[in-house]
């Protein structure tokens, strides 16, 4: 059945943002692929990174790491959230490492896999998930595979990065483990002295660039294109889109694109957002709707129904388009796409 929306992923450049991101850190790179491989498809990142020599994957429950299917066994995945009472079965079967986070899943994974490898979380200051650099106590009887710890500010020149550093680096001294790692993508950007042995990049695997450092080496990974389903032209006087916030100065070409909310382009957009027939940039006009869009076409005569339109899905520039996150614009992106790897 034919789509009218599509997006285009390319491997090469989610494998050298993460040759790049590997290089900054100068230590291995994992990948983070829950979510979906952040909406653009879990089981093909995973594949295309192995390609180019990851060999660590995180998601975040034990439905994710089943949904990858069979993989090489030099590939590791490991569950974020860890080991739930309801999980029980899926932990035994599977292959994946639970990251145990509270006393709750050490007790939980000594009773039923206490000669298995687990990862284990500690919270150094972000109060989400994880045990605290005083719980020492509860590691007893487990075999560490790698000691995480997360950064809650480390796209921002925030004190508690250092902060945050210094407590990890005091908990890794004491808890035995054969890995130690801290840094997600913003964390690679910080330095060296946050890589440890392990970083675990996310977002700027699929195109986000969170801090200066990776302006100009983070490469867009995917393009966002729908169908217009119609052309028309808007009278001089008159308005377009619910809330009638566009009114039309001057008779207005407009296309009508088969986007809207319901996909991820979402109403931050309205009146913001641009999308690019070949060199010509069409403005989006008013509101975005559930399925639809307007976006003014008076610089592309030709464009007509059924031609297709790039938007403007740059990460960091859509983000600041819209005032939404990079992570919400590609985890929002919906099922309606014909996903597109080449």
């Amino acid at each position: 059945m034919h789509r009218p929306l599509r997006l285009t992923i390319d491997r090469s450049a989610i494998q050298a943002n993460w040759r790049w991101l590997q290089e900054r850190a100068g230590v291995t790179a994992g990948a983070a692929v829950k979510a979906d491989g952040y909406g653009l498809g879990a089981r093909e990142a995973v594949e295309t990174l192995i390609e180019a020599g990851c060999r660590d994957f995180f998601v975040s429950t034990w439905a994710e790491a089943e949904a990858l299917g069979n993989l090489p066994e030099s590939v590791s995945v490991v569950v974020l959230h860890g080991v739930g009472p309801d999980d029980l079965e899926a932990a035994v079967r599977l292959a994946a490492r639970p990251c145990l986070n509270s006393a709750e899943q050490v007790a939980r994974w000594k009773e039923i896999a206490p000669e298995r490898r687990c990862d284990v979380m500690i919270d150094t200051g972000m109060n989400r998930l994880g045990l605290r650099p005083t719980d020492f106590g509860q590691f007893d009887g487990l075999t560490i595979h790698t000691l995480h710890s997360h950064l809650a500010c480390a796209d921002e020149d925030s004190p508690m990065n250092a902060m945050q550093l210094e407590r990890f680096r005091a908990v890794a001294s004491a808890v035995a483990a054969r890995r130690y790692s801290m840094a997600n993508s913003a964390g690679i950007c910080l330095g060296r002295d946050y890589s440890f042995d392990l970083v675990r990049p996310g977002l700027s695997l699929y195109g986000g660039v969170q801090r200066v450092e990776a302006d100009g080496h983070i490469r867009q990974v995917m393009r966002v294109e729908a169908q217009i389903v119609q052309r028309r032209r808007i009278p001089a006087g008159e308005t377009c889109g619910y809330g009638a916030t566009f009114h039309a100065e001057a008779d207005t070409e407009a296309a009508i694109v088969n986007i809207g909310y319901a996909d991820g382009y979402l109403r931050g957009f309205s009146s913001r957002g641009s999308a690019f027939a070949g060199e010509f940039a069409l403005p989006v006009l008013g509101r975005v709707s559930m399925d639809l869009l307007a976006v003014g076409v008076d610089s592309a005569p030709e464009l007509r129904e059924g031609e297709w339109v790039e938007l403007d899905y740059d990460l960091p520039s859509a983000s600041k388009q819209s005032g939404l996150s990079q992570y919400e614009l590609l985890t929002t992106l919906g099922s309606r796409f014909e996903r597109r790897w080449v």
